[in-house]
């Protein structure tokens, strides 16, 4: 548990709500459990505010949520539409969390609204993430908004967010392996768990999906009887001459590069579009291509300066990625495939309980060196010597990232420029981004 409490209050910035989230995880005995019983109980007290928010995207899947969720964001925004957005995990500051119409909550304004929802829950049996579930409704009821964005934290069926009865419009991203202890080790039940957000009447919208995935999402939208709209036969996305190409029922549209780096992120960008334009908001031409340019996303294939890649020599590029599941290396290892300019070296830092052999297998014939790190603050990081198995002997052994770049620029800095991508876990991205 004590693990836990250092994940959740990482770098609050108001003690109230460190206080809070450590009295929080001693009601309930499992950081995790998908029943939104809790959650619909402890809302029903609060005057359901759930149940009076803006028109809403809810986004579930394995990998792409969060920059789907930023795509659309942009786009929103670029439409001139107050946005609200909540996500999971923060990586710097937990206020990132919840995003209100006019930027993110403030760290008071977090911390009262946390004591209110623990006033009210009187003591009952609750978990962290659906008491800040919870706070994000109350927060969103109150701030008057055109559009509220929320991604899925695990799962679909049973996640905090499914208490949502009818959303404008749902999206699931790609699928794949990962949290095996809660959603099993099968694709099909994955997907199944993660079409659990598809509802009786909103229209669903999905990416680029294996086929036995997208089977599942087709039986269930039939069984819901709604409208699934899919990547390939209901919409497409493709790269042109000066950007995306991008097509549906709606018609044609000429996007710009993502600035979120990856083919990846294509579909993401698609999947934001498409389910923008079923959701019954009136966005413009103009706002798709703006917003969609205009995208940001921390830790997802982010270029670093600062004090990290002044460790390295002149010329040299530092990027820094989330990806930590089987498929998001599938993913990132279409992306290195394009970097054909220079050498690349990997520092992979890995999460407990994740795949990290699988996630590795994608990636390795892309590098020139691989490093196996462990960085303080990173929750739950994976032992070095265990990065090092999962590479089969290939990694090396680097300690911190600050010395493996150090370690890389003594061995490698007489050569060409290279490239060194940092990946494996969004914790290790958090923790490096509060190195600044």
């Amino acid at each position: 548990m004590a693990s836990l409490a250092i994940r959740e209050r990482e770098r609050s910035q108001d003690p109230r709500v460190d206080g809070i989230l450590e009295r929080l995880l001693s009601l309930y005995p499992r950081s995790i459990d998908l029943d939104m019983g809790r959650l619909l109980g402890l809302l029903g007290k609060l005057g359901n505010p759930h149940q009076r928010l803006a028109p809403v995207l809810h986004v579930a899947g394995t990998n792409g949520k969060g920059s789907t969720c930023a795509f659309a964001r942009a786009v929103a925004e670029a439409a001139g539409l107050r946005t609200q957005v909540y996500t999971s995990p923060h990586l710097i500051d937990f206020n990132e969390r919840i995003r209100l119409s006019d930027g993110l909550v403030s760290h008071q304004r977090l911390a009262e609204t946390l004591e209110t929802v623990e006033r009210v829950n009187a003591g009952a049996a609750i978990t962290v993430f659906e008491v800040i579930t919870a706070a994000a409704f109350v927060l969103f009821a109150e701030d008057p908004a055109d559009l509220c964005i929320l991604e899925v934290g695990l799962g679909g069926r049973g996640d905090a967010t499914n208490v949502i009865e009818r959303p404008a419009a749902s999206a699931i991203t790609s699928i794949s392996i990962d949290h095996r202890d809660f959603l099993g080790d099968s694709l099909t039940g994955i997907a199944g768990e993660k079409a659990g957000i598809i509802k009786s009447g909103v229209p669903v919208v999905t990416g680029a999906q294996k086929p036995e995935v997208l089977d599942v999402f087709i039986q269930r939208a039939a069984e819901r009887g709604t409208t699934l709209l899919a990547r390939g036969r209901d919409w497409t996305v493709a790269p042109g001459p000066e950007g995306l190409d991008y097509h549906d029922q709606h018609g044609p549209l000429s996007l710009p590069w993502p600035p979120l780096a990856g083919p990846h992120q294509y579909d993401n960008a698609g999947i934001a579009v498409a389910a923008l334009r079923l959701s019954g908001l009136m966005i413009p031409d103009r706002a798709f291509e703006q917003g969609i340019g205009r995208a940001e996303w921390a830790g997802r294939m982010q270029r670093l300066g600062g004090p990290l890649a002044a460790r390295l020599p002149a010329g040299w590029e530092l990027w820094l990625d989330g990806a930590h599941n089987p498929g998001a290396g599938v993913a990132l290892a279409a992306h290195l495939a394009t970097w054909t300019d220079r050498p690349l070296h990997l520092v992979i830092g890995m999460k407990q309980g994740k795949d990290a052999a699988e996630f590795l297998k994608p990636l390795l014939p892309f590098a020139a060196s691989v490093w196996a790190v462990a960085e303080p603050g990173q929750h739950l990081a994976l032992p070095v010597a265990e990065v090092v198995t999962a590479s089969g002997g290939v990694a090396r052994p680097g300690g911190r990232v600050a010395e493996t770049l150090a370690a890389l620029r003594a061995e490698e800095g007489g050569g060409p420029p290279a490239r060194v991508l940092i990946c494996g876990s969004l914790y290790l991205a958090g923790a490096l981004l509060r190195q600044g």
